[in-house]
């Protein structure tokens, strides 16, 4: 069976990629559609050899202009017709692993496409205002127009795959809402790599996100919260917000940028707490956290309901408010906590069963 696998962008590394990842490994011989590919990013992970990129990479990282290298979203009205582009009429299966843009893939009928949803766009369907909101009036004015087109092309090609996967219970309910669709659920993988070796002594000292730096992952409530408690926290990840939350950052608050994941399973395992604050489609980190043995403190919402069990593995806070997070903080006592549980509930989402999962799709397809 030939297969080929389609991503829109491989420009950060986040849940999603990871998915990817473990579906690269699956299918080994499979190439990678993508629209953006940084390769300084994912040479480890994907190597450029098995990428194909759109002809936006050039016309986009290649520019004079560095605005457009740096702000790709600028050009988010010409994505649709780059993934609409590419042929797939020699391949057997096509997986697509969307977000946005790869479930529009065209594959003229010969080739089974099954697309993992990792959610309908937000910024599309229900964080629109938000987004809205934070945009000076020209801003505004493109990007009203420019959404109103991208929903309805996102809703006509949201029929075009003949399986849709969902990362989640919240997610198959978007997919439902926006798009009248049926889904199954297949749980993003936690790869076996965050089971093995854990340190045995944590030094519980510090408290930890590890995220890409965007507005919506509302990491500036843990920021403002940790400066209010003066309580140590590390940040792993970057992002477009880096700058913001930086300036609103206290003497506790410590940016660490990308991390590879060997030094992140160290700050797993000895965190006192992850902290989880944005409203999330699933979230792998609570559960990567989880492997290694650490509860997370959560926004009340979204994919943390179904990963975190309150009480045994984490906490919640119930309002996405840093009062809310400041109380959650102060009640917090990581020794009510067990280790074994925590392991035990990430042994529920481990790689087998996703694997299981994809492969069950494909058969029944």
């Amino acid at each position: 069976m030939k297969v080929a696998l389609v991503h829109e962008l491989l420009t950060v590394r986040g849940g999603a990629e990871r998915v990817l990842r473990v579906l690269a490994e699956m299918f080994p011989d499979a190439p990678i559609h993508t629209l953006l590919y940084k390769e300084e990013l994912f040479r480890e992970w994907l190597p450029a050899e098995r990428v194909i990129v759109s002809k936006l990479q050039n016309s986009i990282f290649n520019s004079q202009f560095s605005i457009s290298r740096f702000n790709h979203h600028l050009f988010l009205n010409r994505f649709p017709k780059a993934v609409e582009a590419w042929d797939f009429f020699d391949y057997d299966l096509v997986i697509s692993s969307s977000s946005a843009f790869a479930h529009g893939i065209i594959t003229n009928g010969k080739p089974k496409h099954i697309s993992y949803i990792h959610s309908p766009a937000r910024y599309l369907w229900d964080r629109t205002h938000d987004v809205l909101a934070r945009a000076n009036p020209l801003q505004r004015m493109y990007l009203e127009r420019t959404f109103h087109r991208l929903r309805i092309w996102d809703a006509e090609a949201a029929r075009r795959a003949d399986v849709l996967l969902a990362a989640s219970t919240e997610v198959q309910r978007r997919i439902e809402l926006y798009w009248r669709r049926e889904s199954e659920i297949v749980y993003p993988p936690v790869d076996d790599f965050w089971f093995e070796d854990i340190p045995e002594s944590k030094s519980e000292s510090y408290y930890l996100i590890v995220s890409t730096l965007a507005p919506y992952k509302r990491i500036d409530l843990a920021i403002e919260a940790c400066n209010r408690l003066n309580l140590p926290l590390q940040i792993a990840g970057d992002g477009s917000h880096r700058r913001k939350l930086q300036k609103i950052a206290g003497p506790t608050v410590k940016f660490l940028g990308y991390t590879d994941t060997p030094t992140l399973k160290r700050l797993y395992a000895n965190a006192k707490a992850v902290i989880f604050p944005g409203y999330e489609d699933f979230g792998l980190v609570p559960l990567e956290a989880a492997a290694a043995g650490t509860p997370t403190i959560a926004y009340r919402g979204g994919g943390a309901l179904e990963t975190i069990i309150e009480g045994t593995t984490g906490e919640f806070f119930a309002e996405p408010t840093t009062d809310s997070l400041v109380t959650t903080l102060q009640k917090y006592e990581q020794k009510k906590y067990s280790e074994s549980a925590a392991r035990e509930q990430a042994e529920r989402f481990r790689r087998q069963h996703f694997e299981e999962g994809i492969r069950a799709a494909i058969n029944r397809l």
